[in-house]
């Protein structure tokens, strides 16, 4: 069914395993409530940059082994053997990484981004689809440690000395990381703007309701073109 309205979205929880295979990214639909076993990465602004402005490859074999991307950092501690465990997950907002996403589906191969907030229905269009890729969304905020939860060990961290925790590019096992929303599809939409979209469209209708503003004689107004901030 096409996805048109809110109303459409029907939210269907799906599980994912890595390296997800094309046919089951393709099958995501919008509102999709996702959950990720397998191998993902972190991989934010620090890692971008040796990656797409400086040309490093990336560590072997993790083209391979995964095509998950989380724009997160992680809260890690070591162990007294020396090993390190990732507790939780903060996740970063994906705009921020703009227009190097095309050059980084490229030299990445990264399929899935998981991070905060998504990115416009044109940075789907042209720097996603083309690559063909999705964008998941965490869900509200403070779930970094329930998402901590599903990290069953550290498998490898790389540029740690060179970019420091949260910009290290950490390679984690999981079982279960969720929930996440499917917010940019296969075919360049988003879930956000399609909530936006109907929001504008009623936003008139909202505003003939309010009742009269008790604190009119200092600004407040049920004006759209004349709301005091």
């Amino acid at each position: 069914m096409a996805i048109e309205r809110l109303d459409d979205v029907a939210m269907d929880e799906v599980s994912l395993t890595t390296p997800v295979p094309e046919s089951a990214i393709k099958a995501l639909k919008l509102g999709d409530v996702v959950y990720i076993s397998g191998t993902l990465y972190t991989a934010r602004e620090g890692v971008y940059r040796q990656v797409v402005e400086q040309g490093l490859p990336l560590p072997p074999g993790l083209r391979e082994l995964s095509n998950v991307n989380f724009h997160c950092s992680p809260a890690a501690a070591v162990r007294p053997d020396g090993t390190y465990a990732v507790q939780a997950v903060t996740a970063t907002a994906s705009f921020r990484f703009g227009k190097s996403m095309a050059q980084w589906f490229e030299r990445s191969g990264a399929r899935v981004i998981v991070g905060k907030a998504g990115m416009t229905e044109r940075a789907y269009r042209e720097w996603f689809v083309p690559h063909g890729a999705v964008y998941l969304t965490t869900v509200g905020y403070g779930l970094g440690a329930a998402y901590g939860r599903s990290i069953k060990r550290v498998v490898a961290v790389h540029w740690l000395k060179e970019l420091g925790i949260a910009q290290a590019l950490w390679v984690l096992e999981v079982e279960k990381i969720g929930p996440f929303l499917v917010e940019g599809d296969a075919e360049g939409r988003s879930l956000f703007a399609l909530a936006n979209r109907e929001i504008n469209l009623r936003l008139d209708e909202v505003y003939r309701a309010l009742p009269p503003p008790v604190m009119g004689r200092f600004g407040e107004t049920v004006s759209r073109k004349d709301e005091v901030v």
